[in-house]
């Protein structure tokens, strides 16, 4: 397993972009972290995040409705922002009302939202498409990258969804290449929940075992309790290559990245050697 884990009690797929050699630099430890949903968070791990992190901000990419009953815990010193990159009317614009209201009383049952979307194909391998070209997955991109640029010297921002997989790896996945990251380095970021997730992954293989699921199905399964397959990256990557030419490129027109901006980040997160931060 990748040396990118944080020990966080409590908290799931804790990790940290720091330590990636990036070309001829190394991503600074200790400042960005990728984790899932706080709300079981251990007293501990909330002390480490104040005192050994010095978290300036944590940054929530979920739905308004998955926060109910599932808040994120105040942790002093550190600014809690919101910023969904979709909510529920956005993954179902279109769908019958009916639906979309099932949707919203069920947000927190994982069974239910698994065999809906099953049956009326809401999730598929373009999702990640749908955050990062959608209006508000935009717009929360844009202001997670203001919040990257306004990081004070030597404090941490931490950012999650529910799993800290799919919005959270999109976010991952953009700083990474902002900071000069190939493709390669990117996918295997992305692919290491699976390794974190691992026992959630393999406990549910042998409960649906016997069901002799469809494939498909279980691959969806798989999917919304905690995995990753690497084609809902490549569809993401691929879309923006498509159209803006290069993930830089939507960077830049979308997000407001220009090579001012780009080197600024660089400055801020890349060292020259993994001993000296």
């Amino acid at each position: 397993m990748e040396k990118q884990g944080i020990d966080l009690p409590g908290i799931g797929n804790a990790r940290e972009l720091g330590g990636y050699r990036i070309k001829d630099k190394v991503i600074r430890r200790g400042v960005l972290l990728r984790t899932g949903k706080l709300d079981q968070a251990a007293s501990e791990a909330l002390q480490l995040l104040q005192d050994k992190y010095r978290l300036q901000t944590i940054v929530d990419f979920r739905m308004s409705t998955e926060k109910t009953g599932q808040s994120d815990p105040e942790i002093p010193g550190a600014e809690y922002v919101h910023l969904p990159v979709f909510e529920i009317e956005d993954m179902m614009d279109g769908a019958d009302p009916g639906l979309v209201a099932f949707y919203m009383e069920h947000a927190t049952d994982r069974m239910a939202l698994f065999e809906l979307s099953y049956e009326q194909k809401l999730v598929d391998e373009k999702l990640y498409v749908r955050f990062l070209l959608g209006d508000r997955g935009k717009h929360a991109v844009k202001e997670f990258f203001r919040l990257l640029m306004e990081l004070e010297k030597e404090r941490a921002i931490l950012w999650h969804c529910a799993d800290g997989k799919d919005r959270t790896g999109c976010a991952a996945m953009l700083i990474l290449f902002a900071l000069g990251a190939d493709r390669e380095l990117v996918l295997r970021d992305y692919l290491l929940t699976n390794e974190y997730n691992a026992p959630i992954l393999e406990a549910i293989r042998a409960k649906v075992a016997p069901m002799r699921m469809p494939e498909d199905k279980l691959k969806l399964l798989l999917f919304m309790s905690g995995g990753v397959f690497p084609e809902y990256m490549d569809h993401a990557i691929d879309a923006l290559c498509e159209h803006y030419g290069s993930v830089q490129g939507y960077l830049e027109e979308e997000i407001g990245l220009g090579k001012y901006e780009l080197e600024k980040l660089k400055e801020a997160f890349l060292v020259t050697d993994d001993h000296d931060q």
